[in-house]
């Protein structure tokens, strides 16, 4: 395909335990390599330019030494470097000094979830110790959740099969869930036991018309936080089940490496309290700068390229989060679905850690350390989460209901949807998605 890979992890994917099976490595390698063009689109001039914006007499020896560093990320496409669509952005996000530079341009900008957190958070906390409830502050809200296909996509008559998320039941801080209406009759949701909580639909497509699927539901999300100390956690039982599952590695996102085993061994130490060993881990990756992030069915092994690149997003990081506390035995699983902030309503993946005592306690690795001088409220998110949420996933790369014929666009998370029809998956930039929110009193 004439692609020389410049940065990053861009293996073969061959799935086992419960993701999706492709049988024979090269069946996945093309459509790799055009998720990888379209994830690669920027040119030299076009980053150039939008780095000009910060950096006016930016050099081809700074952009040469960025690449080199992996602040800028790059790969050689038929001869020509391309960037990742996202590159110039990210420069400032992940390099120290650009970051500094576009900082004292356009000061500090707080997005919505950091907005709404900014007295959820405290008030989360109060919640928790005059209740002595874990699970406090209801949030009820109304959403709807829309897939457009695009026209002549699909061939006039053919039958399109789609999935849309939809929010899990079988949580203890999710609550009343009711769906309200659908664009289509007929229609069939994932049992509670699918890791992957779906609405799956099926619509013919009409002449040189866009094909859309909608869901209404509503559903109550409550915050959660445990006001947790070393003294509370009690010694593993190793032999149950949980301790076994979550501990061991899982293809091919939580595999100890050696570069997971020396990095575990160097943050933990010769810590043996649980509590204490997962906050050695959560400092240290929130030293690690978020940026946006390819698509994840092109890499290898996320974890692995976090600590190559130096960066992360929320999926990226939670998965190296939980591949340390595993290979630290501590179990840990994946989370996901969507933040639904008033303001910045998004996709979104975070974990959870199982302690003997007080059990599945979520964090959020990618909100890291909360601005405050009160210890509660600044490693909230080390066994909290606020109450602006939809979990939708409950593991990555598990099966769908009904099962999916091709292989998904998205293999590990599932959060935007997934559709195809009887000639082959139809990737992201086939359709379009839309969320809205309506909070109710």
């Amino acid at each position: 395909m004439g692609i020389k890979y410049w940065l990053g992890l861009c293996g073969l994917f061959v799935f086992t335990g419960c993701a999706t099976r492709i049988s024979q490595k090269g069946d996945f390698e093309q459509e790799k390599m055009s998720r990888i063009r379209l994830d690669f689109t920027k040119t030299k001039e076009q980053v150039t330019d939008y780095i000009r914006k910060y950096i006016p007499d930016v050099t081809k020896e700074q952009l040469l030494q960025w690449e080199n560093e992996k602040s800028l990320e790059c790969i050689t496409i038929d001869g020509q470097k391309m960037y990742f669509y996202n590159a110039a952005p990210n420069l400032f996000r992940i390099n120290k000094e650009a970051a500094e530079i576009k900082l004292a341009k356009d000061g500090v900008v707080l997005d919505g979830k950091d907005l709404v957190n900014l007295t959820h958070v405290p008030q989360v906390v109060n919640e928790v110790k005059s209740s002595q409830k874990n699970i406090v502050h209801p949030v009820r809200m109304r959403v709807k959740y829309t897939l457009t296909v695009k026209p002549g996509v699909v061939p006039e008559g053919e039958i399109i099969r789609c999935w849309l998320p939809f929010p899990r039941t079988d949580q203890s801080r999710q609550t009343d869930v009711k769906l309200l209406a659908t664009s289509e009759k007929k229609y069939t949701i994932a049992p509670a036991k699918y890791k992957h909580s779906t609405l799956y639909m099926e619509k013919k497509q009409e002449k040189e018309k866009p094909t859309l699927f909608s869901a209404e539901y509503e559903y109550t999300s409550s915050a959660e936080w445990h006001p947790l100390k070393p003294e509370d956690i009690l010694p593993y039982n190793k032999k149950t089940a949980i301790y076994r599952e979550y501990t061991s590695e899982r293809n091919s996102h939580i595999l100890f490496t050696p570069r997971i085993k020396a990095l575990a061994k160097q943050l933990v130490g010769d810590e043996q309290n649980p509590l204490l060993k997962v906050k050695r881990i959560y400092e240290w990756i929130n030293q690690i700068p978020w940026a946006s992030a390819r698509e994840y069915s092109t890499l290898d092994n996320i974890p692995e390229y976090v600590l190559e690149n130096k960066h992360g997003d929320c999926g990226q990081v939670s998965l190296l989060f939980i591949t340390l506390a595993r290979y630290c035995g501590i179990p840990a699983r994946f989370q996901s679905g969507f933040m639904m902030h008033p303001g910045g309503k998004n996709m979104h993946d975070w974990a959870e850690v199982y302690f003997e005592g007080p059990g599945w306690v979520p964090v959020d690795q990618s909100f890291g350390i909360f601005p405050s001088n009160n210890d509660d409220e600044k490693y909230f998110f080390m066994s909290g989460i606020d109450s602006y949420r939809m979990i939708v996933n409950d593991e990555y790369s598990c099966d769908l209901f009904p099962k999916k014929r091709f292989p998904r666009s998205e293999t590990v998370d599932f959060q935007r949807g997934e559709v195809e029809w009887r000639g082959g998956n139809l990737y992201f930039n086939k359709w379009n998605w839309n969320l809205e929110i309506e909070y109710l009193k």
